[in-house]
């Protein structure tokens, strides 16, 4: 499988390329001639050709909902994060509440589409290494998210899992979208398989995988005590996660 996996991702590359060259332009002219939500639609089919540009790897996702959230209400989207691919899913699937992300500041510059999106599209990039100045960039995220009614979307363990197993959760960021938007409606989701996208580092990719995104009971930010929350979220997240 390994061995096949190299022309297949040689393909899904030039493939994957191209719709981010692609859609540069695009995005550069719906938003500054049209406005914001020409640019968002932009973004959303953005991610939809790149979702078929996995299916190239033979990757299948899906998505299952069973509950009504109200796009007229801010949002605080919480996962769990195994991969890069676990972004188009969440932006595609969820589209109709706007999701914005916190990300590092290096995602800010160099990559097409994406770069541009996150410096255009109202996510927040942060400096892991000024933790006071991040916090102060969160909360000023935060509070366009509540003034916008948009979603705001979190990864609490930090960093990627390898594995798929779960690390535990890092409370400030959560604790301050909290704090920042009262209103909020929190959806836990958990990922599962993303990780075998790169099961073999970043080439060749995994071929096959069945990547799952499971929508847990949503919570309104002051049904709880913050440090609560939290824990019933972890919770809920990480009990859903297959190894």
């Amino acid at each position: 499988m390994k061995l096949l996996a190299y022309p297949i991702s040689v393909i899904y590359l030039l493939f994957f390329g191209f719709t981010l060259v692609v859609f540069h332009p695009i995005q550069w002219f719906m938003l500054n001639v049209f406005g914001y939500k020409s640019h968002k639609v932009s973004v959303d089919w953005l991610q939809f050709f790149l979702l078929r540009c996995q299916n190239l790897l033979g990757t299948r996702f899906s998505f299952k909902n069973d509950f009504k959230i109200d796009p007229k209400r801010p949002v605080i989207i919480v996962t769990n994060h195994q991969s890069m691919f676990d972004i188009p899913p969440i932006i595609w699937y969820m589209r109709k509440h706007h999701p914005k992300f916190i990300s590092k500041k290096e995602l800010g510059q160099g990559i097409p589409s994406v770069s541009y999106n996150l410096r255009h599209g109202g996510s927040v990039l942060i400096d892991r290494k000024k933790p006071i100045e991040a916090v102060a960039a969160i909360k000023a995220f935060g509070q366009y998210i509540e003034k916008n009614n948009r979603a705001a979307v979190i990864f609490p363990e930090g960093t990627r899992s390898r594995d798929g197993s779960p690390k535990p959760f890092q409370t400030k960021g959560l604790l301050t979208l909290f704090a920042e938007i009262p209103s909020a409606t929190i959806v836990p989701i958990t990922v599962n398989n993303s990780w075998k996208t790169i099961r073999y580092g970043k080439f060749p990719l995994g071929l096959g995988s069945n990547v799952t995104f499971k929508v847990h009971q949503p919570i309104n930010v002051g049904d709880k005590e913050p440090m609560e929350l939290i824990k019933i979220i972890e919770k809920q997240i990480t009990d859903a996660i297959v190894i």
